[in-house]
């Protein structure tokens, strides 16, 4: 039987043909002459030996009859994949099919290993990474993160190219230094939205996009793998709670918070320059000029037709469904939009996953507006130019667009939001329990923050393909700060054990005019921080909390970590979560003033009964929930921010329930860089 790690390697090297070593110690694939592709068949075996020399190991692959790949195969090896189009879904649909139907992994390694050097190399890590998160045989695996195996994502042409000249002229892999990710390439300080390179441009905050998308697919063969607890409105959180955090960024520059894309007519002021090649499809991600106006797209090769009209309806038609209070499914019945899974259909119908009730009344507004600004620069392939970064996942971050469009997404999810009654303190309060203090400690300083420049070195030689084999460092500049804990002082004046869910959030104290920020402008910008279940006895007592266990983040090794060490990566759906190093603002060199948020609410009206987990690994369950479980809160995400305020709480202080409290907290910038003491950086 085979080892299902061995599929890891499938992941390695995404361009090389199969037979060739992977895993970086000699392994290889003993390959079925039917398997070769007619370009390598004559030439196979003189390739592994040429430039394998001998090896360690080799994997006996199974000779089996091979399912259809005709769907698959219809992308070109060398084409862009998105799955924010429905063809390119489809295709992937069919392949995840596929893999998920062998019975064995012997077949499914089989059947992968042919696919592989057939299949678009981006389209079979997806339908790959899907299927195995899904089959219950190798959903324990941890799986390379995309920015491993495709570093051209993530760092501009230029590091890779380096990155090729040293690990090619340095043959030892000791004596290999560094390739440094420049701070300043993708544009000058002229461009005023640079001032957010380190977050648009952070190799977490874009890896955590890409998995989000991967651990909830749009589309898929079998409903249960979209259909999950809650996706619709995790959909909708998870994307408000990025365009919050963006938000808590610009004003800690200096900059007006973002205003949502509404007008489809105008022109986008913000240009954007990637600086990145495909290693797939051997072209340059296109710019975007400043000032450029959306138009129709017709991409008859992508089975693309989509124009600013249809976006339109689309979104009046939601808008009207929102204030009607009900959409129409297929079978034009009425599905009310109540205070429960108003929020989840919705997300299900503007993301446009396979869960919408009517796609044909409420369209793809999501995905397909993604695609018409990915394909603004050449929007009816006159130039034969690929998409920009907005058409994939894993690039979409790096657009100050993305941004705009997400905040006009969101506006239309707060419009469902205003229609709903405000809660009113009994739907907020907490009988006998009252939250006496709370404060944050770092670094020995109370209510004081500080975050401040790091360097730390990513692996991603598997994913540069051709030899010379070996470890490549690229050398990452990105946003850090102290662990800080939380100490928050509560009573239980009952005579009774009680058992509560803390839930903390931290937002601006001012806004960008820098007056006091009423609560419903606030609330917007309210940040998850962490939520967990705390036992109070009877009496007072003091929680502690420390900020590395926060529910909403991975752990920073799981972005810049060791390759070596995938054995102790199990479980994919933990890489699936909120960086650790950009859990906090960058704030200012002055100072930042932020208001910090705790709130203790009743765990037995919020607690969901359901199975133990399945694994011991730390899940970061606010913004990605749990694999194969219920989201484990009864709240609405959000909650108690994610309704319009009630009438006499304008402002936060006026807001609070005996068990809330609320404190400034001030975060201060350093602007100095902590560098990796081991090697001498090559720029």
């Amino acid at each position: 039987m085979a080892d299902k790690k061995n599929l890891l390697l499938l992941f390695e090297h995404p361009t090389e043909p199969v037979f060739m070593d992977k895993g970086g110690n000699g392994t290889l694939f003993d390959v079925p002459a039917s398997y070769v592709t007619e370009r390598y068949s004559k030439m196979c075996r003189n390739v592994q030996r040429r430039v394998s020399g001998g090896f360690e190991k080799c994997v006996l692959v199974k000779e089996i009859e091979i399912p259809d790949l005709s769907c698959p195969m219809r992308l070109g090896r060398s084409e862009q994949f998105s799955h924010f189009l429905k063809s390119h879904r489809q295709m992937a649909s069919s392949l995840i099919d596929v893999f998920i139907k062998m019975p064995t992994v012997d077949e499914l390694q089989s059947v992968a290993v042919y696919a592989r050097d057939r299949v678009n190399p981006v389209l079979f890590n997806y339908a790959l990474s899907v299927a195995m998160l899904h089959r219950p045989d190798t959903k324990d695996l941890g799986l390379p993160t995309f920015a491993e195996i495709f570093p051209d994502h993530f760092i501009d042409s230029q590091m890779i190219r380096n990155m090729r000249e040293e690990s090619f002229v340095v043959e030892q892999t000791a004596a290999r230094l560094p390739v440094v990710n420049s701070v300043k390439y993708t544009a000058s300080d002229f461009d005023v939205e640079h001032r957010l390179w380190y977050f648009r441009e952070d190799l977490g905050v874009n890896l955590h996009h890409w998995h989000w998308h991967l651990v909830y697919p749009i589309d898929a063969p079998d409903r249960s793998i979209v259909d999950k607890d809650r996706r619709g409105e995790l959909f909708y959180y998870m994307h408000q709670q990025i365009v919050a955090r963006y938000n808590a960024e610009r004003l800690s520059n200096h900059m007006a918070r973002v205003q949502p894309f509404n007008n489809l007519d105008e022109p986008i002021a913000e240009g954007y320059f990637p600086k990145m090649d495909s290693m797939v499809a051997s072209r340059a991600y296109p710019p975007r000029f400043d000032n450029t106006r959306l138009s129709d797209v017709d991409r008859p090769n992508n089975q693309l037709r989509v124009g600013i009209d249809d976006m339109k309806r689309w979104r009046e038609r939601i808008y009207e469904a929102i204030h009607q209070g009900y959409v129409f499914d297929d079978n034009n019945e009425k599905i009310a939009l109540d205070d429960v899974k108003g929020i989840d259909i919705l997300g299900n119908i503007i993301e446009a996953s396979a869960l919408t009730p009517n796609s044909t009344l409420y369209g793809d507004l999501h995905n397909k507006g993604h695609m018409l600004i990915a394909y603004s620069h050449d929007p009816i392939n006159k130039h034969l130019e690929y998409a920009g970064v907005m058409g994939d996942s894993s690039t979409a971050m790096r657009d100050p667009i993305f941004y705009k469009w997400h905040a006009f997404i969101d506006n239309i999810f707060q419009e469902h939001k205003r229609q709903l009654t405000p809660y009113e303190k009994k739907d907020l309060s907490f009988p006998d329990v009252r939250v006496q203090s709370i404060e944050v400690e770092s670094q020995g300083k109370i209510n004081r923050l500080t975050t401040f420049w790091q360097e730390s070195d990513v692996d991603m030689s598997r994913g540069l393909d051709f030899v010379p084999r070996g470890h490549v460092l690229a050398r990452f500049t990105h946003l850090q700060h102290h662990p800080f804990s939380y100490t928050i002082k509560v009573e239980n004046s009952s005579e009774a054990t009680q058992y509560g869910y803390v839930r903390i959030f931290i937002a601006p104290k001012m806004d960008d005019r820098n007056n006091p920020m009423p609560l419903e402008e606030q609330r917007l910008m309210m940040v998850e921080m962490d939520k967990f279940v705390v036992t109070m006895p009877p009496g007072s007592q003091t929680i502690t909390r420390n900020s590395t266990e926060s529910s909403v983040t991975i752990p920073f090794e799981r972005t810049f970590r060791n390759l070596d060490q995938l054995e102790e990566l199990e479980n994919f759906m933990c890489g699936c979560g909120w960086p650790q190093h950009m859990l906090i603002p960058k704030g200012r060199a002055e100072g930042l003033s932020f208001e910090l948020f705790v709130m203790v609410s009743n765990y037995e009206d919020d607690k969901v009964e359901q199975k133990a987990a399945d694994c011991a690994c730390s899940i970061a369950a606010s913004y990605c929930g749990l694999r194969d479980r219920l989201y484990p809160d009864r709240k609405s995400m959000g909650y108690p921010f994610d309704r319009s305020i009630r009438r006499g709480s304008e402002m936060l202080d006026r807001f609070l329930t005996p068990n809330m409290r609320a404190v400034e907290v001030i975060i201060t910038h350093e602007s100095r860089t902590e560098k990796l003491p081991e090697l001498p950086a090559r720029s």
